[in-house]
């Protein structure tokens, strides 16, 4: 599958990965329908817009609950890339705010590819939150591409933020369901929490949360600590090696299944004293008590990089870009 004069969807092209993923596809010369829901805010899709008077870049108004408004940015494209999905950390009903409309939102987008009939793949932007989070105990564990999170687990005991893995499992799995009750050629790229420089107006939470032991956010270390109790482990990769591993899966013949992506695989007080040596101007904190300062798991790459894939950034590529990027928009001092 070479480039020239392709075409690919993006759905969801105010997000963070897409943005970045959008801007690749039309460097490869990938021409690209975008989807977002409201076209009309000039300020969240600006990223858009700058590559739109640039680039063969159209922008379509859609939404994930209305299947039909995807048959025509799909028309016509060989690949559709699904980044979108609804995130609500803060929702008092998960189940209709983020699970509904996730399992929804992928079946609309699977059911226009099926229709369109010019699709050959469709790339499924996962999370790792559909893979790590289990009762089992110890350290050293190893996750890959055959393990899912523990849906009843999350459901019955409700831990912070549940609603989000469930949304993502559930979604996934529905997708592999549609997917081959209507032979579509579906790929899951599954990354864990991306940091790097955003080309969206925007923030993203991600790096947000990435960042937090330098900014000193007391909520996101909080975040932090969280996600390693639920999670296991804190595990990061650069957003833009996260995009190129959705255009690599996307273009390898070989390629089948469900992708880990993940670069980095630590734990929060590893990840502080790490930040606290490279960055000694900005304070990290080194003390967590008694708060375990090793991973439970690792989310294991072995078979993106078995295909053929390798990581362009580590750990400090990835925090000096994300430092850099806080400075350019006025987070960080010095």
């Amino acid at each position: 599958m070479g480039s020239n004069s392709k075409m690919a969807c993006v759905v969801g092209g105010t997000g963070f990965v897409a943005a970045t993923l959008v801007k690749l596809l039309l460097e490869k010369g990938y021409s690209v329908n975008t989807t977002v829901r409201d076209p009309d805010n000039k300020k969240k899709i600006s990223h858009l817009l700058a590559l739109e008077n640039q680039a063969n870049l159209k922008i379509f108004r859609a939404d994930l609950t209305d299947e039909q408004s995807f048959d025509a940015p799909i028309a016509g494209c060989d690949l559709v890339f699904h980044v979108a999905t609804p995130v609500n950390f803060a929702s008092e009903d998960p189940e209709n705010d983020m699970i509904k409309p996730a399992i929804q939102g992928v079946v609309n987008v699977l059911r226009a590819c099926a229709k369109a009939g010019t699709v050959k793949r469709v790339i499924l932007t996962s999370s790792a939150a559909t893979v790590s989070i289990n009762q089992l105990k110890g350290t050293g564990l190893v996750m890959d591409e055959s393990h899912w999170s523990d849906v009843e687990f999350l459901t019955s005991v409700k831990p912070p933020t549940w609603g989000y893995p469930v949304s993502k499992t559930l979604a996934e799995k529905a997708a592999w369901k549609f997917a081959e009750e209507n032979n579509i050629n579906l790929i899951t790229v599954i990354p864990t929490l991306m940091a790097g420089p955003s080309a969206t107006s925007d923030v993203p939470s991600s790096i947000g949360l990435a960042m937090s032991l330098i900014t000193g956010n007391e909520f996101l270390i909080n975040g932090m600590k969280g996600m390693q109790m639920l999670s296991g482990s804190i595990s990061i990769s650069h957003v833009e090696d996260v995009c190129r591993a959705h255009i690599f899966v996307a273009e390898k013949e070989s390629a089948s299944g469900r992708y880990l992506c993940c670069a980095v695989n630590t734990s929060v007080p590893e990840l502080a004293k790490f930040l606290n040596k490279r960055y000694p101007q900005y304070n990290v904190p080194t003390d967590f008590g008694d708060f375990p300062s090793q991973a439970k798991l690792i989310i294991s790459s072995e078979k993106l990089i078995k295909e053929g894939f390798s990581f362009k950034y580590g750990i400090e590529e990835i925090y000096d870009q994300s430092v850099a990027y806080f400075k350019a928009k006025g987070i960080l001092q010095n």
